[in-house]
């Protein structure tokens, strides 16, 4: 396993990054990872694409726990479908962070920002069925609701997991197509998925030596700050009609092209 040295900048430009990836997961439930890899790499000066990858996958894992408990104190997390699409997707991400490892990290971050951008043109799109806010998995519902959240989980998680990512970008709109729940209600639930992606991630890219611990620790402090001012401003956004949707699929799409760019 590769030490690291704890690099007194480094740590508080990590700092620096773990409020930025807070703010995100808070305010939209995915992007963390996708400004933390970029972040990590170009300010703070991790060694290489995949050890980027593996620490931010402990940041963003953690910053998600924290941004939870906020999100579940104001309502917005439906647990059972969040637990179903968590449990199927475990699997993918340890499969897809398995076959990540052996991918060449700059044609890694080019498919990831390509995929981000997709994402963001997908949420845009005007979607002609009509939102279920108050949509719940019971038996009575679970003929409907089992066979879209089982394959959506397993698809967001080796998503998540290959590319090295929380992947909130693709559970909260994997949410909604699966169960109709508007974006404001997506975003919490989408926090407890992108919590066991990460973690399932984090643990693979660890045991092969792969994370710079001083520096997902430093996030993690970060994130607490921004997760918390996140949460309250997606409450503020969640009652002005298309607002939050527009500001994720900004983040996503611009952050998709400075990755492109980037690894280019």
């Amino acid at each position: 396993m590769e030490a690291f040295l704890a690099d007194p900048t480094m740590l508080v430009l990590a700092g620096g990054v773990g409020v930025l990836v807070g703010f995100i997961l808070g305010l939209v439930g995915g992007g963390g990872s996708i400004l933390a890899v970029p972040l990590l790499l170009y300010v703070v000066g991790v060694a290489s694409p995949h050890i980027a990858i593996g620490t931010a996958a402990v940041g963003v894992a953690a910053n998600a726990a924290s941004g939870l408990v906020a999100h579940a104190r104001a309502g917005t997390v439906k647990w059972r479908c969040a637990m179903v699409f968590s449990l199927s997707g475990i699997v993918g991400a340890y499969a897809g962070s398995s076959l990540g490892k052996a991918i060449d990290g700059d044609a890694l971050l080019a498919a990831f920002g390509a995929a981000m951008i997709l994402i963001g043109i997908w949420t845009l799109v005007p979607k002609t069925r009509e939102e279920q806010p108050d949509v719940r998995l019971t038996l009575d519902t679970a003929r409907e609701l089992l066979p879209r959240l089982v394959p959506f989980g397993l698809g967001a998680g080796t998503g998540a997991g290959f590319f090295g990512i929380g992947g909130g970008f693709l559970i909260a709109p994997g949410l909604m197509a699966a169960t109709r729940m508007p974006l404001s209600v997506a975003v919490g639930t989408s926090l407890v998925a992108v919590l066991a992606f990460g973690a399932t991630t984090a643990a693979n890219y660890g045991v092969s030596g792969l994370v710079d611990w001083p520096v997902a620790f430093a996030m993690i402090t970060g994130g607490v700050v921004g997760g918390f001012a996140g949460q309250r401003t997606s409450r503020a956004l969640g009652r002005r009609g298309n607002v939050l949707g527009t500001v994720f699929a900004s983040v996503v799409m611009g952050v998709g092209a400075l990755i492109i760019w980037q690894a280019v």
